[in-house]
């Protein structure tokens, strides 16, 4: 029989995929109608050029359709609310980015500068959230090692890294059509394993993540390729948004290095094609982010999206098994990121005991 937690989960995700299959085809008319279409960059490969005028900022149905059910089904736990309000913050700054796109009909949207300043702000509200509302103690916690480190002041440092990061990553990821929304799909499915299996009974992350995972499948059925629609970056800055609140909230920020491993190699292949032509004039790849690498090596796109889906099933599945095989999991204790009573105060930094919070 299914658990109350597990239903709720599953619901509000079928719930959250059929609203983004409903919703999906009257927005791409709406957009279509006023002409919100795409603009390609000049650099970029040649195949992309026919993409141009393809309905943008999809990412909008995805967020509507993860927050309804969300706000229907959760107790709205300060864990849960600070991945959500970081949702919709990431969101608004994306759809900011693509409305300049598109009022200016060019590529590029916001200054870099005016990012940095928007991601910092989601950054401190995050970082305010996990430490004073959610009691995240402000440490670093290696999971397989079930050893922490504790940050104290800087812990609000390592939450912007974070959540830039991820943000960054999930954005450059999404350059093929259906790529980033499967990549963020299975990354979330993770997060709902390891909600489940954590030990802090918290329904409402796994419904956060479920709702996410259940919004990226519906939008999978138009963005898949040949993508009737994209994201844009309100939606890809969206998702790395709710995966770098997830982390937060979980205690799992190095841990997504493994979980989010194809965002990293997709983040790492344009840090390395940056360093290398400008230290040694040589190109590393033949076009970065990877995937267009491999569009250059004539590659379809269908093939690239799915082989690059199972690398990423391969790596939420390494890191989930590493989060479920971790000491403080095996136990069956409440982990450090376990929910602390209304009545208590704030924990400390560091737990009393070596990856055990400390009770109540």
């Amino acid at each position: 029989m299914i658990s109350s937690g597990a239903g709720r989960v599953l619901i509000s995700s079928s719930a959250s995929m059929l609203m983004c299959l409903f919703l999906s085809p009257r927005f791409i008319a709406f957009l279509r109608n006023r002409e919100f279409g795409q603009h390609i960059r000049e650099e970029g490969p040649e195949g992309h050029k026919v993409k141009a005028g393809t309905p943008t900022m999809g990412g909008l149905v995805i967020v509507l359709a993860f927050a309804v059910p969300y706000l229907f089904l959760s107790t709205r736990d300060w864990r849960s609310i600070g991945v959500f309000l970081v949702t919709l913050a990431a969101a608004a700054l994306g759809f900011a980015d693509d409305y300049t796109k598109i009022v200016k009909r060019r590529s590029l949207g916001l200054r870099g500068r005016t990012k940095l300043v928007g991601q910092i702000a989601i950054s401190v509200g995050l970082w305010w959230i996990a430490t004073q509302k959610a009691h995240i103690p402000a440490s670093i916690w290696l999971v397989p090692f079930d050893v922490y480190i504790p940050l104290g002041p800087f812990f609000i440092v390592f939450i912007y890294l974070v959540v830039a990061g991820t943000t960054n990553a999930v954005n450059l990821t999404d350059g093929l059509d259906g790529l980033a929304a499967g990549c963020a799909a299975i990354a979330l499915l993770a997060y709902i394993g390891i909600t489940f299996v954590s030990g802090a009974h918290d329904h409402d992350l796994e419904l956060v993540a479920g709702c996410l995972c259940g919004a990226c499948i519906g939008f999978l059925w138009f963005n898949a390729f040949p993508a009737s629609i994209f994201m844009g970056d309100t939606g890809s800055l969206a998702l790395g948004g709710a995966v770098a609140g997830l982390a937060v909230m979980t205690s799992t920020e190095i841990l997504l290095i493994v979980i989010g491993g194809i965002f990293v190699i997709e983040a790492l292949s344009v840090l390395i094609q940056v360093f290398s032509f400008r230290f040694w004039r040589k190109r590393v790849f033949n076009m970065a982010p990877i995937h267009h690498h491999f569009e250059l090596e004539a590659w379809s796109e269908t093939k690239i999206m799915l082989r690059f889906w199972i690398v990423a099933a391969a790596c939420g599945a390494i890191g989930f098994t590493l989060y479920q095989i971790s000491p403080a999991v095996q136990r069956s204790e409440p982990s450090l990121h376990a929910p602390a009573p209304r009545h208590a105060a704030r924990l400390p930094d560091r737990p009393k005991r070596r990856g055990i919070a400390p009770s109540a």
